[in-house]
């Protein structure tokens, strides 16, 4: 069977192990929630204290748990420094099975252990494989961008970012949700290049889940 695996990794997560546990705690249940229960194929959960890792049906969007991570409220603690991750995408090959996602294993979760090694190496934010050459020719720098900018968000354009790229709602109801002027959200949400940065989440989206020409690519069996 198919499916998408995920993998998060919280960057220098020694420095604070009980901070970086509490958070994702918090991410996995938001994920849960996120994601309907016929777009998971394994729950979300985390191993170590530093990692969480999902497995998603083919045609979920594996960007929402990326895109949600880097905006949510509980990874900008007031009292120190922002929770960074590093994420990698890979669809492939898995293993029947039950139980959550890091019991689960295949092909496709060795894929994503070792892209995440070579992510680190190359201090990359976000990296996706879809087992499409074309489709990975061009995952390999749309990715990375999208974690170049979600990573250069300041804490105020993730917090205006998190109602229009979360929750779907435009700039002048944002600015309502906000109570703050809608020239703030637009200039805001122009610096932060919010539109580009939707734009990339969707293009990965859809390299991941069709392939560049809808799915009639080959799939990674393995690394």
């Amino acid at each position: 069977m198919e499916g998408l695996v995920l993998f998060g990794d919280v960057i220098r997560s020694r420095r604070d192990a009980p901070a970086a546990t509490a958070w994702l705690r918090t991410l996995r249940a938001d994920l849960g929630e996120a994601y309907p229960a016929h777009e998971r194929l394994a729950d979300f959960e985390f191993t170590q204290g530093d990692e969480i890792q999902g497995l998603l049906d083919p045609a979920a969007d594996p960007t929402k748990a990326v895109v949600r991570a880097s905006l949510h409220p509980a990874a900008m603690p007031r009292n120190g420094g922002d929770i960074a991750m590093r994420w990698v995408i890979v669809r492939g090959v898995v293993d029947p099975g039950t139980g959550p996602a890091t019991q689960r294993s295949g092909p496709a979760f060795v894929a994503a252990r070792e892209r995440l090694a070579s992510a680190a190496t190359r201090r990359e934010r976000v990296a996706a494989v879809a087992g499409d050459p074309a489709a990975d020719e061009l995952l390999e720098g749309l990715a990375p961008l999208l974690g170049e900018l979600l990573a250069d968000l300041t804490r105020r354009q993730r917090e205006i970012a998190w109602p229009i790229l979360v929750d779907g709602l435009r700039r002048s109801e944002a600015a309502a949700r906000l109570d703050i002027k809608r020239a703030t959200v637009s200039v805001a949400a122009d610096r932060a290049h919010l539109r580009g940065i939707g734009d990339l989440a969707r293009a990965v989206h859809q390299l991941t889940s069709r392939g560049l020409e809808a799915g009639t690519g080959t799939r990674t069996t393995g690394a």
